[in-house]
């Protein structure tokens, strides 16, 4: 009966400790997989962006040459 009465002290911080021990080998675990290296894009789909971002400037230069007073 004494030695139930002792666990029963001591089972918060038991509770508690096997927390921390799971909380710890779940990061523990999930750092040590390697992160996913990011997709490449085509070079068709370099292109196509740059040719996207190319016709904005071109855009933008005739918008400014339109704005600017003569």
């Amino acid at each position: 009966m004494a030695l139930c009465v002792q666990c029963c002290k001591n089972l918060p911080s038991m509770v508690c400790a096997l927390a921390i021990a799971g909380v710890f080998l779940t990061v523990a675990g999930c750092s040590s997989h390697e992160p996913k290296p990011m997709a490449q894009p085509t070079p068709d789909q370099v292109r196509g962006h740059a040719d996207h971002t190319f016709d904005k400037l071109k855009q933008e230069e005739r918008e400014r040459a339109s704005q600017e007073p003569r």
